[in-house]
C-alpha cells in the first residue's frame, strides 16, 4: 500500500515537473515569435493539450515580464475555448491588461460588453475603476460610480476608497467628506484605509481638530483595529501643524503595533522619526527592522540611508550602505545615488568621485540620476569638463526615459563653452539639445551672440529655432 502511496507522488511529481517544463517551453517560443493563439492552437492540433494551471503559469510569466501585450493575445485565446473555465479572476485581469496594453476607451468597452452578466461585471469593474484613479479621471469615474449603483455592487468600502483617492489626488478634499456621508448613509462599513484617507482629507482642508475627531470616530468603530497605519497618519498631521510632542507620543503607540512579520511599518516611522529630526528614533527603529525574517530590500537601504542624509548624518550613512553593500547580489544605483547626492550638496566632490569608482568597480550601471548628481557637483566646483562628459553620457540615456536635465545645468555648461570661446562645441552641444527638445530661446541667443563674435553664418541656428517655434525680437541677443 505505501508502495503505492509513494508510486502514485512520484508520478505527480513527475507529471508536475513535465508539466512545468512544457510550460516554460512554450513561454520561450510565445516570446521569440510574438505570437500567442498559433502557438497554442499548434499544441493543441498536435494532441497536446495546455491545462489551466500550465495557462495561468505562462500569462503570469508575460506578466512579469510587462508583456501586457501577449498575455492579453492568451487572454482572449482562453475566453475562446469552451474547454477552458474563463473565471471571473480571469474577466478582471483580462481588463486590466486590456488598460496596460491598448488603453481605457477599449477597456471601456469590453466592460459594456460584460453588463449582460453580473458576476462577470462585478468582478471586472475594479480594475477599471482603478485605470480612472490612476489617469485622474473624475468624471469617468463618477459615471462608472452611478452605474455601479444602478448595478446594486456598492457594497463594500474598496470602490469608495478608490474615490477618496481619486479626490485627494486632485485636491478635492470637501468630496472625500462626501463620500464618506454616502458611505454613512448607504450602510457601507469603513476600514482601516477609509478612516486614513478621510483624516488626511480633514488635515488638508479643516485642520486637526477634524482630523482628531475622524481618529476618535474611529477608536469608537468596532469593526476596525487601529494599527500602526492610522497611528502614522494621525502623526504626519500633527507633524505638518508643528504639534511634534503630539506626533512622538503617536509615534511611539505606532512603534508597539508594529507587525513583527511585516517590514512596511518600520520604514514608515523611519521616514517620519526623521521628519522630527529624530536621529534616535530612526536607529531605533532601523536596528528592530532587521529582527523581521526575510531579505533586506533595496527600497528599505534607499529609505534608512535618504532619512540618516537628511538628519545630516553622513557617518551613520556610510556604515548603512557599507553594509549594504556587502549583502547586496546586484548593484543598484538608486542606492549608491542616495550616498552621492549627499556628497555633492555638501561639496564633497572628491568623496563623490571615489564613491562613483567604486560604483563602477562594483559592476552599477550609472542612471540618469548618478550623472544629474555628478553634474550638479562638477558644476559647482567649475570641473566643467567633466560636467560637460556627463551631460553627453545623460543623453545617451534620454532615450528610455522621462528625465531631462535642469536649464540652469544646460546653460551653465553653454556659458562656459561662450566663455571658452568654444565654437564647435557649442554648436554640437545646442543641436544635441534640440534633437531632444530642450532647446530654449536663452540658449539660442546665446549661441548668436557667438556667432556674431565671430561673425559667423548663423542660418542653421535661425532653422532650428523655426522648428522649435522659438522667436525672437530681431537685434536682441542680450
Amino acid at each position: 500500500m505505501y508502495s503505492r502511496i509513494r508510486l502514485a507522488a512520484k508520478t505527480s511529481f513527475l507529471a508536475r515537473l513535465l508539466s512545468s517544463s512544457a510550460s516554460t517551453d512554450t513561454l520561450k517560443k510565445i516570446l521569440r515569435n510574438n505570437s500567442v493563439p498559433s502557438l497554442l492552437q499548434q499544441r493543441v492540433d498536435s494532441g497536446h493539450p495546455v491545462t489551466l494551471s500550465e495557462l495561468r503559469f505562462i500569462s503570469n510569466r508575460l506578466i512579469r515580464s510587462n508583456r501586457h501585450d501577449l498575455a492579453l493575445q492568451m487572454m482572449e485565446w482562453m475566453e475562446t475555448r469552451k474547454d477552458v473555465n474563463f473565471s471571473a479572476y480571469d474577466t478582471a485581469l483580462k481588463l486590466e491588461l486590456i488598460i496596460k496594453a491598448r488603453g481605457l476607451k477599449q477597456a471601456e468597452e469590453y466592460f459594456e460588453q460584460l453588463q449582460s452578466s453580473v458576476s462577470a461585471a462585478r468582478s471586472a469593474y475594479p480594475p477599471l475603476l482603478r485605470g480612472y484613479v490612476k489617469g485622474r479621471l473624475v468624471q469617468e469615474a463618477e459615471a462608472l460610480m452611478e452605474k455601479l449603483n444602478v448595478l446594486g455592487f456598492l457594497v463594500t468600502p474598496h470602490p469608495f476608497n478608490e474615490m477618496m483617492k481619486l479626490y485627494e489626488a486632485t485636491r478635492q478634499y470637501e468630496k472625500v467628506v462626501m463620500v464618506i456621508r454616502l458611505m454613512k448613509r448607504n450602510k457601507i462599513p469603513r476600514n482601516v484605509l477609509s478612516y486614513n484617507l478621510w483624516m488626511n482629507a480633514c488635515c488638508e482642508a479643516s485642520g486637526v481638530g477634524d482630523v482628531e475627531s475622524v481618529y476618535g470616530e474611529m477608536v469608537g468603530d468596532k469593526s476596525v483595529e487601529v494599527g500602526w497605519s492610522s497611528l502614522c497618519t494621525l502623526g504626519n498631521v500633527y507633524v505638518k501643524a508643528g504639534f511634534v510632542e503630539k506626533a512622538k507620543l503617536v509615534l511611539e503607540s505606532a512603534e508597539k503595533k508594529l507587525n513583527r512579520s511585516n517590514r512596511l511599518g518600520y520604514f514608515f516611522l523611519i521616514t517620519m522619526y526623521a521628519s522630527l529630526g529624530n536621529k534616535e528614533g530612526v536607529v531605533r527603529l532601523w536596528e528592530g527592522s532587521k529582527s523581521v525574517s526575510g531579505r533586506m530590500t533595496c527600497a528599505n537601504y534607499i529609505c534608512v540611508l535618504s532619512s540618516l542624509v537628511r538628519l545630516g548624518d553622513l557617518t551613520e550613512a556610510e556604515r548603512v550602505f557599507e553594509e549594504w553593500e556587502e549583502k547586496c547580489c546586484n548593484y543598484d544605483v538608486r542606492v549608491s545615488n542616495v550616498l552621492l547626492g549627499a556628497y555633492t550638496r555638501n561639496g564633497l566632490i572628491r568623496e563623490a568621485e571615489s564613491l562613483h569608482n567604486r560604483v563602477l568597480e562594483r559592476g552599477g550601471s550609472p542612471n540618469y540620476k548618478t550623472w544629474e548628481i555628478l553634474m550638479e557637483g562638477w558644476v559647482k566646483c567649475q570641473s566643467m569638463e567633466k560636467a560637460i562628459d556627463a551631460m553627453h553620457r545623460a543623453f545617451e540615456l534620454m532615450k528610455g526615459c522621462h528625465w531631462r536635465p535642469s536649464q540652469r545645468i544646460v546653460m551653465a555648461i553653454a556659458e562656459y563653452f561662450e566663455k571658452g570661446e568654444k565654437m564647435e562645441e557649442a554648436n554640437i552641444y545646442v543641436r544635441d539639445l534640440h534633437r531632444i527638445g530642450l532647446a530654449s530661446l536663452p540658449l539660442y541667443r546665446l549661441l548668436l551672440r557667438m556667432h556674431e563674435h565671430v561673425q559667423r553664418p548663423a542660418s542653421h541656428i535661425y532653422d532650428m529655432m523655426k522648428s522649435d517655434n522659438i522667436q525672437m525680437a530681431e537685434g536682441s541677443l542680450r
